[in-house]
């Protein structure tokens, strides 16, 4: 599978402190490589609109729609706890 990083995640990663940057990352790697991968503990978040939730750590997340073969990765945000 491909990664697209669509404009909100990139804005957002320019604000992200830069071990939360390094984590997304290597978590989106991950997806690149296997959805189904344990530390991105990847959800379906919302049925209708087929958006996808993942771990970065555990007080952040990354949502991201699966389109063909690509993960389209639109909000990296703050975990609310």
């Amino acid at each position: 599978m491909k990664i697209e990083y669509l404009p909100n995640t990139l804005k957002a990663l320019e604000q992200t402190p830069n071990v939360i940057r390094q984590a997304f990352f290597k978590q989106a790697k991950l997806l690149e490589q296997n959805l189904r991968h344990p530390s991105l503990r990847a959800k379906k978040f919302d049925e209708t609109y087929g958006i996808w939730q993942a771990r970065v750590t555990r007080g952040w997340r990354f949502y991201f729609t699966i389109e063909g073969d690509t993960n389209k990765i639109s909000k990296l945000i703050s975990h609310p706890k």
